[in-house]
């Protein structure tokens, strides 16, 4: 059995019902929007964030469909989310498959987008539950402030990890808290569980993040995201910044602001690459996601469901150790 089936063992017959949900919530009678809806339901991956909702969920006992329509509302709106920032970051490619708006085109996309999202609260309305609604609602105007505060950042001439963090606490570890948390709610937990699985769940999205960073100073065709494309766009991730601080060299320095004012060449962006990872960068990551990781497995002590506990151990594990 692999890693992820193992995670998923506590809880297959449930998320078989949360697959099924999710089918239904992109399926359209209309030809041309069930197929863009019919593309988007095909590039879905390995369910990680529905996952997380549904095990945090258990650990309270069986899973109702208010907590599986809860798995659904957050996978909808992160795939709008998805939609929408291919549009803005002109991006052909998602996770080594073409991206909605290089199949159909922008505007297409920016609708489709639209549409996963009006999906997306009305399954939270479906729950019945104000706290869903509510979770919900504060997620996407999250979701926008990093995004926002990303753009914002990369014109900055301050290279800190304190903006880093900021910016990925708005983005993934706000996602992957929500999840956590919806289980929580929608299974009827009391503040100190939701606290403590949101907790679980922000680390979780940490660690996912700064994984997701270590992969750009690598090239991966699998994954769609040749080395230094954050850097292309402008973005400092965590080894560089390490790199960076921790050396006083102008002449990299320099070549860093280069690549935030969008103005580094290929060669400066390998040149920069190279330089962190010669520098410790990758190091430093790996040790800052350890360090979480370990936050993370300290929390599960208090889990009672000894299957849940065990599978949310394999999640992190997962999360920190994966590959792609």
């Amino acid at each position: 059995m692999d890693k992820l089936a193992a995670i998923r063992q506590p809880v297959l017959q449930e998320m078989a019902q949360y697959k099924a949900l999710f089918d239904n919530a992109l399926t359209h009678d209309d030809d041309f929007l069930g197929q863009a809806l019919d593309y988007v339901r095909r590039r879905q991956g390995k369910m990680m964030r529905p996952l997380l909702v549904v095990l945090m969920a258990r650990e309270l006992g069986d899973v109702s469909v208010d907590s599986l329509r809860s798995a659904v509302t957050l996978e909808l709106l992160h795939t709008a989310s998805l939609v929408h920032d291919d549009v803005v970051d002109e991006s052909g490619e998602r996770r080594g498959q073409r991206s909605v708006n290089a199949v159909y085109d922008n505007k297409v996309a920016v609708l489709v987008g639209d549409y996963l999202l009006s999906t997306s609260l009305l399954q939270a309305a479906m729950t019945g539950n104000i706290g869903v609604v509510e979770i919900i609602s504060r997620l996407g105007g999250t979701l926008s402030e990093g995004e926002i505060c990303q753009l914002a950042n990369i014109r900055n001439e301050a290279i800190t990890e304190e903006a880093y963090f900021h910016i990925i606490h708005h983005k993934t570890a706000a996602l992957f808290a929500a999840c956590a948390e919806l289980g929580a709610i929608s299974a009827g937990a009391d503040a100190e569980y939701v606290a403590r699985a949101k907790r679980f769940g922000e680390i979780v999205g940490l660690c996912f993040q700064i994984r997701d960073d270590i992969f750009d100073y690598y090239a991966d065709n699998r994954i769609g995201k040749p080395t230094g494309n954050d850097m292309r766009e402008g973005k400092l991730t965590l080894p560089a910044i390490y790199a960076i601080n921790n050396a006083d060299n102008q002449e990299v320095r320099a070549l860093a602001m280069r690549v935030k004012n969008g103005e580094a060449t290929a060669d400066d962006i390998a040149a920069l690459v190279d330089y962190t990872k010669a520098h410790g960068g990758i190091e430093y990551a790996q040790r800052r996601m350890e360090e979480f990781h370990a936050q993370a497995l300290s929390l599960l002590d208090t889990w009672h469901n000894a299957e849940v506990r065990e599978a949310l151990r394999g999640y992190i594990d997962f999360v920190v150790e994966r590959s792609l």
